[in-house]
Formats: structure tokens, sequence, C-alpha cells
């Protein structure tokens, strides 16, 4: 009998049905903030199988193009076929932690007595509590961090897949989409959707929350905030907020505007504070990092590299910084890869060479459903390093493929390492193009923040070996988590750290890898699984 599958559990299907009423009779939970009436935007879900089954698009769902639809639009109208939905915004396995440092807790909101004071003006009268929310706005994931403003504590932690995966993986896509699509906004509607529907999950009441700092990168960031992005997305690449600054027109790029302006559930006396973007798409989650390493204070030359679908580089020391942003794409992710897939159960996490071929460990330990991004890694040294590949990617036997699983069956294609090649190519450049900018050599680097969800999971070693991080001692790399989150958590925290942030941007130099003379050469070098070596 053909059924329903919705977030892996099954249905049998019922013709007059809304996707959203089989969510509710599976236990699924869907966010929504309107009366099911298509008007909020925010129920998306993806159709992978079974769409002729569901009735026609409706005008509610105009802004959406295939495999997206609205659960609560979408109607059951044939019971021919299976029905397979994926739910956005699902909760993979998302780093939430970070690595504290020591900060002097001196938040801007607090409470004096029976009032609640900012920048010693009292805002509200003591509602039984103050919290502030750090926000990591990422292309592909959102964490947040609920921080008591009376204590410091960290008291919730909440995680989820973007959900403006409707409007592309990476942030040109979206960029398009938000200025040439005809629907400008509605990336911002449905984030902000879903992280009100997160607040509503908090153990406290949405009147108490009186900050919150948002970091992402430039495109991210400023959807948020509901600005043109257009610029972003054609030379130069400055923010609406980089190009007033260059202009004089401001004296920073970071952004404070009041709840209602940005549609979030918390205390109407409240500010939504933008971090500080460094320049072009090196955005405010780089600021967040670099003051989470305190890389800004250091004597010693470190480094630090962000990989992600845009991956970010900085290099340097109190004296000099330069950074870049290497346009690295969603491959290892899992996007453009025939097996490859977020870091959900079911996804290969861990590839090892075992007698004379690979073995795997799977998130969840389950049957594995295709390979994230770790296991990408793992995969390409080991069958580069037992000579399954050649350092172009080819089969040494004239293959196409190497089967990693045959029941169920999982497999990485020539194709597949062509795509991790390339984005491994665009990390490599910016790294050896920042170095040699700063005239420094791996033995002159003291010490290197690997950051993010994607690098915390990675086995160093292996991605040493294909070049994806530079040759340098593995006991010198230091994995710093969510550094993004952690900034801007102490972004909340301290009004030491929100001066510091806003004044380390003005001192951090940018590189255009691809005015780079040489770049397109660099970028060819990457290509090749081997280590990275200085010029």
């Amino acid at each position: 009998m053909p059924s329903i599958t919705l977030s892996d559990q099954q249905h049998p299907i019922e013709q007059g049905q809304t996707l959203f009423e089989v969510a509710d009779l599976l236990g699924v939970h869907l966010p929504s903030s309107c009366r099911r009436d298509g008007s909020c935007h925010e129920c998306i879900v993806q159709i992978d199988a079974g769409m002729d089954s569901l009735s026609p698009r409706t005008d509610e769902e105009a802004f959406l193009s295939d495999p997206y639809r609205l659960a609560c639009e979408a109607t059951v109208i044939s019971d021919a076929q299976d029905i397979a939905v994926s739910v956005m915004a699902r909760r993979p396995q998302i780093l939430t932690q970070t690595a504290a440092t020591d900060v002097i807790f001196e938040p801007r909101t607090l409470r004096q007595g029976d009032t609640i004071v900012r920048d010693g003006e009292v805002i509200d009268s003591y509602r039984d509590g103050v919290y502030g929310l750090a926000v990591d706005l990422g292309t592909t994931t959102v964490v947040a961090h609920l921080v008591d403003l009376e204590s410091g504590e960290r008291v919730y932690t909440t995680a989820f897949e973007n959900p403006q995966t409707f409007g592309g993986s990476d942030v040109l896509h979206r960029i398009k989409y938000d200025t040439d699509s005809g629907h400008s906004g509605e990336l911002r509607k449905v984030v902000v959707g879903h992280l009100n529907a997160e607040i509503r999950r908090m153990p406290i009441k949405r009147v108490q929350i009186y900050e919150m700092a948002v970091a992402g990168n430039a495109t991210m960031r400023d959807l948020f905030f509901g600005l043109d992005v257009t610029s972003l997305g054609q030379k130069p690449f400055w923010s609406q907020t980089e190009t007033a600054v260059r202009g004089g027109d401001l004296p920073t790029t970071s952004l404070s505007v009041a709840p209602k302006e940005t549609d979030l559930l918390m205390n109407r006396r409240g500010v939504v504070y933008g971090v500080p973007l460094v320049a072009c798409h090196v955005g405010a989650d780089t600021a967040a990092a670099m003051l989470a390493t305190q890389m800004h204070n250091s004597d010693e030359i470190t480094m630090l590299v962000d990989i992600g679908t845009n991956t970010e580089i900085v290099v340097g020391n109190k004296d000099r910084l330069i950074a870049a942003s290497s346009p690295a794409g969603p491959a290892f992710e899992g996007g453009g890869i025939r097996a490859g897939m977020p870091g959900l159960e079911g996804a290969i996490e861990r590839v090892w060479w075992e007698g004379d071929r690979a073995e795997f460990s799977v998130i969840g330990d389950v049957a594995p459903r295709g390979v994230c991004g770790s296991g990408l890694v793992d995969a390409m040294a080991e069958l580069r390093r037992h000579e399954v590949i050649d350092t172009m990617g080819r089969f040494g036997d004239g293959g196409e493929e190497y089967l990693l699983s045959e029941t169920p069956r999982v497999a990485l294609g020539r194709e597949d390492i062509s795509e991790l090649s390339q984005a491994k190519a665009a990390t490599y450049a910016g790294q050896k193009i920042l170095l040699r900018e700063l005239g420094v050599g791996f033995e002159d680097v003291a010490k290197v923040y690997v950051a993010g969800g994607f690098a915390n999971y990675l086995n160093l070693e292996n991605a040493i070996a294909i070049g994806l991080m530079p040759s340098i001692p593995v006991e010198r790399m230091i994995k710093v988590g969510n550094a993004s989150l952690e900034g801007v958590t102490q972004i909340v925290c301290s009004k030491d750290r929100l001066a510091q942030v806003e004044e380390l941007v003005r001192g951090v130099e940018h590189v255009e890898l691809e005015e780079q003379s040489d770049f397109f050469d660099i970028y060819v070098d990457g290509c090749f699984l081997e280590p990275m070596m200085m010029m």
C-alpha cells in the first residue's frame, strides 16, 4: 500500500490530507506562526518523491520552486505512488561546543534592583529574569546560546539546519534569489520564523530577552536584517554597510536595531546587534571567531581557518592581520556529491583502511545512507594513501567509482572526487596566498585555529595529506569548535568584548584572492591530492 514517508516515519496515504496534517499524525514538529493558511511561509518541506500526487502549487507558494512546498498548502490528491518528504531545518550533528575563554562578565543590559538598565538608562521593570541570545547564523546551520545576563550562565542551546536552502545552497544563489526572483524578503522571513519557533521552546518568557547579537557571513547577516544584498553579488562585493563606512556615512559596519524591525520574539525594549563585517565576504562570523581566539592580541603568528561553504582565513598577530574568503562551495557539506549528505544519522563520518579495503563508522550506528564531510576527507586520503586513486583523483584500475558500502549502496565516484578536489583547492589557494602575503612560511606559524562544525569532526592528518590544511605539525593545530558562536556569546556578555570587536575589524587587511595574478595557477595546484607545500 502506498505511503507517505516524512522525517523517516511512514503513514498510509489518505487523500485530502495536507502534509501538515500528516506531520501532526506522526508527531513531527513543523514550524508555523500563522493559522496554517500559508501566510507565514515557515512550514517549507522538500518533496523527494511523489510530487504528482500532491495538489498544484497555490498562490501562497509562488515564492517556491520544485522540489519545495508549504506543508499546510500541499494536499494529497492521489494514492497511486509513494510520497517522500524531507523536513527543512532538521537537527543534524551540529557543532554547538565552543572553546570558552576568560571574559569579564559585564553585559550592556543588567538588573539594578527592580529595574532593567542598558548603558545607564532604565528601559524596563524587572520581570524575574534578564537574558541575551547569541546567534551564529551560518549558510548551512543556525546555532544559538541563551545567556542569563544576571549570572553569565549559558542556560540553553539550540541548533538547526538553515531553512533558507530553497533559495540555494550557497550565498551567491541566495543573493540571486533575494534580488532576482521577485520574492525579496522571503529568506529573511523563513529564518526569523524558525528562530522564533526556537525561542518559543526556551524555558523562559520571551519578554525576558533584552539582548540579541547575530554573527554570520556578510550575506547571511544582511539578509537577516533585511538589507539589500545585491551589491554582495557584484564587484567589489561590499555590503551596503561597508559602502557607507568607506564613504564616510557610517562609523561602523555593525548594526543595531529595535526588535520590531526584525519581527523577533523578544522584549520590545531590547536591542538586536549585528556583529561588524571585516570586508567583502569576510563577514561577522569571522570577526566573532577572531574575537574568541584573541589572535588580534597575540605576539605570535597565528592562523584561523574556518572551513565551510565559504572558507574564511585570517593570518597574523597583534601587529598585522590579513584575511580572505575562499568560495569552497557546499561539497564538503554534502552538496553536489552523489552520496553526500549533512552530518545526520546514517552518514558515514569516519573512514579508515583495514586489510585491503576501506572500513567506516556511521553516525547513529545504523545502516549508511551517504557520506558527510569528515568521511569524504577520510575517504579521499585513504584512497590516495593506498593508491586506489592518483593525485588527480583518477582510479588506478580505470574504474569510475569506489564502493564504500554494497548494501545499502554508497559509492564515491570520479566526478565526486573532482568536485571535492575543486572545493579543497579554493581553501588551499587562500591559505597559501595569505601566508605569502604576510611573508611567512609554515615554520613561522605558532598556532592554527581550526574552526567550524565541519573542521571539528575532521581528521587533521588526513586533511593535511590531501592539502586541505597546511603542512604544519598537528600539535600546532587547535580545534576551537564553533568560534563564531563563542565570539558572539562573549559580545552578549561583555561590553569590553563588544568594544574589542568594533576595533579589531578596522585593523584587518582584506585580500581579494581572485585579483592575485597567479591565483588560478595556485588553485589548479590545489586540485592535486597531495600535501600543501610553500612556494
